[in-house]
């Protein structure tokens, strides 16, 4: 199944990560320039936002066969259907 990423965001990285550095420099009486990390400094970072059905989808399939039992008696049609699959599979 196809989920479609909706409103990508860029974020810029955290200026967070060098101050520390900076400041550790400046309590010992030399200078130094801002450490930089690992990775390439001002890339662009990507965030993606998962929709609520996504969401959703990824819970039913991590949900385990005794709480879909206890959904299913407690009137969850979903996980009615769920149970009735799964039995027929069983059958089968």
């Amino acid at each position: 199944m196809a989920i479609a990423i909706t409103n990508p965001t860029h974020t810029a990285p955290e200026a967070a990560a060098q101050a520390p550095a900076a400041a550790k420099s400046a309590k010992s009486g030399q200078t130094a320039a801002p450490a930089q990390s690992a990775s390439k400094a001002g890339a662009p970072t990507d965030t993606a936002t998962i929709s609520t059905a996504a969401q959703a989808a990824s819970q039913e399939a991590k949900e385990t066969p005794a709480q879909t039992a206890k959904e299913a008696s407690h009137g969850d049609q979903q996980a009615a259907r769920l149970l009735a699959k799964e039995a027929a599979a069983k059958k089968a």
